[in-house]
């Protein structure tokens, strides 16, 4: 259990707890200081490289900032394979997770020996779990075309497979750092969270064997997977690192065989960030049918497209939702992620707030299912600290309809921050959450570094 910080001793035990002690453990009381000073915190959308760029010429004030996203230590044999698709990239969150959903969709496909969306959800769970463990897209394919029953761990698949509700059981999440503009990989730290037993034990329907080259197509292929991707809105931030990862998660596929006995075929497609323009993109997707969606993005952008893409019978596999209550959304058994929920990252968020040891904290989200799921995970585990009641401050903003929105007005919320007198921010946003920043700033709030 996590422990109040008011005392070095706590901040000690605390650090043992989740195994993730640094040079912030152990400090003795806070330093003096003449002008109100507060730490800042992010997650996820706004811990990327490319999220500084959001502040121009007042980038550096992120310089200092600390927080989490869901990512397992990637080989660099993997991010070498991906800068052979785009040699320029510099930001990997998500990306393992991205090149999972499109491998396991299609190993799934492979075993149900059809691709029929339906026939292919009932797969994917057990393509995680219980059968004869394989690390890489062909050995998967070949043991699948045999009919074998495969337990896949890859990049993002590491400890555990998915629960029954088609979810991973376990995650690693990254304490990253900004210095420089950039996030410092030295500092780079990461925790495990959740519970292997959480696997599920169900055994899939037997898989199919390939026989032979075919005559017809009666099992519907050519396997079509559409992208369902931020690559424009107020999350694009990381849609670089997702194409990417989608590109050579195809080429593998693709390099090994494909999929019952055809190439598989990828179609491109935006969610906008906005539920208006993933609602058309998913239409297009119905009328080309498509059996696979990857995406949303967002939480709140899945949430609002799910109801038409099970209406359609398709399946949605979404690399990057982590919004908790997802779980419980009744998908009829089509909505698969590889992001692991906010209920287990809550924990690890917490932590590396609470180790630095302010004594008030406001925590300033999205209004939407991310944004107010995660935040409110985030007050638990502060409240379970003895963090709560005066010494905590909750804010929410409308995220920018689109991206020709006015900028959200951050002015009136800095100024209740400052005047909370919070010595730790924690902003739980995508891009627009840069004008948090630059708010703060103008209300004469000093960043600590």
């Amino acid at each position: 259990m996590l422990k109040s910080r008011a005392s070095r001793a706590a901040t000690l035990a605390t650090c043992v707890t989740f195994l993730l002690a640094n040079s912030a453990c152990g400090t003795e009381g806070p330093e003096e200081a003449t002008t109100h000073q507060v730490r800042l915190y992010g997650t996820d959308g706004n811990m990327l490289n490319s999220y500084p760029a959001e502040l121009k010429d007042r980038a550096g004030l992120v310089d200092g900032m600390k927080g989490t996203t869901p990512m397992t230590p990637l080989p660099e044999s993997f991010k070498s394979r991906l800068r052979t698709v785009d040699p320029k990239l510099n930001d990997f969150v998500y990306s393992a997770e991205t090149y999972d959903a499109v491998v396991i969709s299609a190993l799934a496909a492979q075993l149900a020996g059809s691709t029929d969306p339906a026939a292919i959800a009932r797969q994917i769970v057990g393509v995680t779990n219980g059968g004869q463990r394989c690390e890489d897209a062909a050995t998967c394919l070949a043991l699948a075309r045999a009919g074998q029953d495969i337990e896949y761990r890859s990049v993002s698949m590491t400890r555990a497979g998915f629960t029954d509700a088609g979810e991973p059981a376990t995650a690693s999440y990254a304490t990253l750092h900004f210095d420089g503009q950039q996030l410092n990989d030295g500092k780079t730290e990461f925790v495990g969270a959740g519970d292997e037993s959480a696997a599920s034990t169900k055994a899939p329907p037997k898989g199919k064997k390939q026989r032979g080259g075919r005559t017809d197509r009666s099992d519907g292929s050519p396997l079509v997977v559409g992208g369902l991707l931020p690559k424009t809105g107020d999350l694009a931030l990381a849609y670089p690192q997702m194409a990417t990862a989608v590109t050579l998660a195809v080429k593998d596929i693709n390099a090994a065989g494909g999929v019952l006995g055809e190439p598989m075929v990828w179609i491109e497609g935006d969610d906008g960030t906005n539920p208006a323009v993933a609602k058309a993109t998913v239409a297009r997707h119905v009328e080309r049918n498509v059996h696979v969606i990857i995406g949303a993005g967002g939480s709140g952008i899945s949430r609002e497209v799910l109801p038409d893409v099970v209406a359609a019978g398709k399946v949605l596999f979404s690399p990057s939702n982590t919004d908790a209550s997802l779980t419980e959304l009744d998908d009829k058994g089509l909505y698969f992620r590889t992001a692991p929920p906010d209920s287990l990252q809550g924990r690890a968020l917490a932590d590396v707030i609470l180790r630095d040891g302010p004594q008030k904290i406001a925590i300033v989200a999205r209004k939407d299912s991310y944004g107010e799921g995660l935040q409110a995970t985030v007050k638990a585990e502060l409240e379970r600290a003895g963090v709560g009641g005066d010494r905590l401050k909750l804010l929410t903003y409308d995220p920018p309809a689109d991206a020709k929105a006015s900028p959200v007005d951050f002015s009136a919320s800095a100024k209740e921050i400052k005047d909370f007198g919070a010595e730790a921010v924690l902003i739980i946003g995508f891009a627009e959450s840069a004008q948090m920043i630059r708010a703060l700033a103008d209300a004469g709030v000093e960043f600590r570094n």
